[in-house]
C-alpha cells in the first residue's frame, strides 16, 4: 500500500497548533494558540539542535508533548476515512484512531529536523462572534525560498480549540490519506487497512526510524 505523502514542512507544523498546557490554552483564542504554541515548538527544536541534531527519540518526545492536548484525532480520523468511516464497528474505530495517531506523530517527528530558520507571520483572524468552526491562516518564510501559506483547521470543543486538519498551499493533510485509505478498504476491507497501518506503525519504531 502506498500512503499519500506530505511535505515535511506540511507535517512539521501541525506541531505548532498544540499546547504544553492544555488547561491555559484552553482560555486561549484560536490564533493566541498557533501563536503561542508555534513559538514553544520552535523554540524547543532550537534548544535541541543547540547541542546536537534533532534526534529520532528527542522530536518524538517533542511532537509528543505538543501535539496531543489539541489535536481531534478522532475527527481527523474520521475525515481521513470519508464514507468509509460507516463501515467499520465502534471498536475498529477507536483502532483506527489509534493507529492513524501513530502514524502522524511519527511523520511530525521525521519532520521535526527541517525546522529551522524560519519566520512567521499570522494573517488577522476571522471569526463571527460565537463561532465554533475557525481557520487560522500562518505564513512561514524563510530566506532564498518560497513562502508557505498554512491554515489550521479548528473548532471550538468543551476542552478548548482544536485542529482537525491543516491545509498547506491548498493540499490537505487528511485528506491527502483518504484515496490511500478508501483504496486499501475496497481491496482488504477495514480489518486490512487496520493491519497495514499496525504493519507501517511497528516499522516506524525500528531502529534508526
Amino acid at each position: 500500500m502506498q500512503f499519500a505523502s506530505s511535505r515535511p514542512t506540511l507535517l512539521a507544523l501541525w506541531l505548532a497548533i498544540a499546547a504544553s498546557a492544555a488547561a491555559i490554552a484552553a482560555d486561549l483564542a484560536p490564533d493566541e494558540l498557533v501563536r503561542k504554541v508555534t513559538a514553544e515548538v520552535m523554540d524547543a527544536v532550537g534548544r535541541d539542535r543547540a547541542s546536537r541534531p534533532v534526534d529520532r527519540t528527542a522530536a518524538i518526545a517533542i511532537a509528543e508533548e505538543k501535539i496531543l492536548p489539541h489535536v481531534d484525532f478522532a475527527e481527523a480520523t474520521r475525515l481521513a476515512m470519508g464514507r468509509s468511516w460507516r463501515l467499520a464497528t465502534p471498536a475498529e474505530q477507536a483502532t483506527l484512531v489509534g493507529e492513524f495517531r501513530t502514524l502522524l506523530v511519527r511523520s511530525y517527528a521525521t519532520a521535526l529536523e527541517g525546522l529551522r530558520d524560519q519566520q512567521v507571520e499570522q494573517d488577522p483572524l476571522r471569526m463571527s462572534p460565537g463561532g465554533t468552526e475557525v481557520r487560522v491562516r500562518d505564513r512561514f518564510i524563510k530566506s532564498g525560498t518560497p513562502a508557505v501559506t498554512i491554515d489550521y483547521q479548528m473548532r471550538k470543543t468543551a476542552d478548548g480549540w482544536k485542529v482537525y486538519d491543516i491545509v498547506v498551499d491548498g493540499i490537505s493533510l487528511v485528506l491527502n490519506y483518504r484515496d490511500s485509505f478508501e483504496h486499501e478498504i475496497r481491496r482488504t476491507g477495514v480489518a486490512g487497512l487496520i493491519a497495514t497501518l499496525q504493519e507501517k506503525n511497528r516499522a516506524g519504531a525500528g531502529p534508526g526510524r
